[in-house]
């Protein structure tokens, strides 16, 4: 076992669907997954594994909100339990006015103004979190059999949920489509460890219109996502 994770060694799978909230990791188990075990239940931060319908092992954990949190997890997931494939199923604000609410994106940059990375490389340098290319290419050839609308595009990861200097709009005018909080560390953790990971994200408001869906829909109605990262 982990600090945060109570998984015994074997109860985690090594492909891992990564929400932020772990009761998405509950409705993606109820919901998508077969013989599902709980592996975790230490701070409410829920886990399972299960079976697709084709027969393979997964596992879903919730991982937070933040950088600093999801490192926790990634980490734990990674060194303890050999986590070879991370996969992180979000929502985000879209930054794009013609990016509307439940649309899917996938994320294959991740800028930021977080300082894990500034305290990560030397000064005067600045690292460029990226996606696997496999997984992000896999993603979108699966996206387009399944006929669903996907979106690949730069996302912008923060560290202010709330941030009254409005940074995001900066970011858009340079078009970077979403913004969220968790990825630019899951691509740089990923790259760190060499392992593969990607995002999905969907959006679940617009900050230029200002379209906003409600926080049970956002636990509960992302299914087109859990359906293209389950297939890939």
């Amino acid at each position: 076992m982990s600090i945060h994770i109570a998984a015994k060694k074997g109860e985690i799978a090594s492909t891992v669907l990564l929400p932020g909230d772990p009761l998405r990791a509950k409705w993606i188990a109820d919901n998508f997954l077969k013989n599902v075990t709980c592996y975790n239940t230490v701070r409410n931060m829920l886990g399972y594994t299960g079976k697709k319908n084709s027969g393979e092992r997964i596992s879903v954990q919730g991982s937070g909100m933040g950088m600093p949190t999801l490192g926790i997890y990634v980490n734990e997931l990674i060194d303890t339990y050999k986590v070879k494939r991370i996969i992180r199923v979000g929502s985000a604000g879209s930054l794009q006015k013609e990016i509307g609410c439940r649309s899917i994106v996938l994320a294959m940059g991740s800028c930021s103004d977080s300082a894990l990375n500034i305290s990560r490389f030397p000064a005067g340098t600045i690292f460029c979190p990226t996606a696997d290319w496999k997984l992000l290419r896999r993603a979108h050839e699966i996206a387009k059999k399944m006929n669903i609308k996907v979106i690949v595009g730069n996302n912008f990861a923060s560290d202010k949920f709330y941030d009254p200097s409005d940074t995001w709009k900066e970011f858009a005018k340079y078009g970077v489509a979403t913004i969220e909080m968790e990825s630019a560390e899951l691509y740089t953790l990923a790259a760190q460890k060499g392992i593969q990971a990607l995002t999905i994200l969907t959006v679940s408001n617009n900050l230029v219109t200002k379209e906003e869906l409600t926080s049970k829909e956002r636990e509960q109605t992302f299914s087109d996502m859990m359906k293209l990262a389950l297939a890939i």
